[in-house]
C-alpha cells in the first residue's frame, strides 16, 4: 500500500472531482458500505420509483457502488429489461459481482469504469444518479452519459446538499457526513445545476431537513 493512500487530503469546495481518491475512499469503505445505506434505502426506494420503469426498459445506475439498487432496479424493467451499473472503485465492484452472481442475475452488466470514459450502451430509457455527487459535477461524466440517453429518457437524482439558509447552522454537519464519499463540495448548493442543460424540465423538493434533494426530469430532444 502506498505511503499516500494514509494521508488525507483536504476536500476543497471548489476543486474539481479527484477520481483517484474517491478510489482511495470507496474502497475503503465498501464493506460497511451496504450496512452504512440503511437509513437512506426509503430514499433510494422514492428516487427509483420516480423513474417510472417498464418491462423491456434499459436503466443506468451511474456509480453503482455495490450494486444495493440492483435488485429494485430489476423488479422495474423485469427480465427482458436490462440494468447497466458503472463503477470506479474495484472494491466495490467486487461486492456488486458478488451479489449477482449470488442473485442469479443475467440481465445486469456492471462496467469497469470511470464514468468520464466508460463504453456505455445505448439507447438508455432511464438513468439513475444515487448520492452521485462527485460525477454531476463532472463535465466530462454528463456528457458521456447523456450521449448514450435517448431523447425523453427519465432521469432521477439524490444526494446531500447544503441547508436552507435558515438552517444554515447544519452545514458543518453536512460536510462532515460528505466528506467520506465526496472529493469536491462543488456545487453543494445546487447540486443538480449541472444536469438542466441535458433536461427539458426538472422537478426537485428538499429532504432530510433541507440537507437532501430529490429530483426528475426527462432528457432533451434532438
Amino acid at each position: 500500500m502506498s505511503l499516500l493512500s494514509h494521508v488525507r487530503r483536504p476536500v476543497e469546495a471548489s476543486a474539481a472531482p479527484d477520481a483517484a481518491r474517491a478510489c482511495e475512499l470507496y474502497d475503503a469503505h465498501a464493506n460497511g458500505y451496504d450496512a452504512s445505506a440503511r437509513r437512506t434505502m426509503p430514499l433510494r426506494r422514492r428516487t427509483i420509483a420516480l423513474l417510472g420503469l417498464r418491462p423491456g426498459e434499459t436503466v443506468l445506475d451511474v456509480a453503482c457502488g455495490t450494486g444495493l439498487s440492483f435488485g429494485i432496479l430489476r423488479d422495474g424493467v423485469g427480465e427482458t429489461g436490462r440494468v447497466i451499473g458503472v463503477e470506479l472503485s474495484a472494491a466495490m465492484r467486487e461486492l456488486a459481482y458478488s451479489r449477482c452472481g449470488r442473485e442469479q442475475w443475467r440481465n445486469v452488466t456492471v462496467i469497469e469504469s470511470a464514468v468520464e470514459s466508460a463504453e456505455i450502451p445505448l439507447p438508455l430509457d432511464a438513468i439513475l444518479f444515487n448520492f452521485t455527487h462527485d460525477v454531476i459535477q463532472s463535465p466530462a461524466a454528463l456528457a458521456r452519459i447523456f450521449a448514450a440517453a435517448r431523447p425523453g429518457a427519465r432521469v432521477a437524482v439524490t444526494g446531500m446538499k447544503y441547508a436552507a439558509w435558515w438552517l444554515a447552522p447544519l452545514n458543518p454537519l453536512v460536510r462532515a457526513r460528505a466528506r467520506p464519499y465526496m472529493t469536491t463540495f462543488a456545487g453543494l448548493e445546487a447540486p443538480w445545476q449541472p444536469l438542466l442543460r441535458y433536461l427539458e424540465r426538472f422537478e426537485w423538493r428538499s429532504v432530510h431537513f433541507t440537507t437532501g434533494y430529490i429530483g426528475h426530469g426527462t432528457v432533451k430532444g434532438c
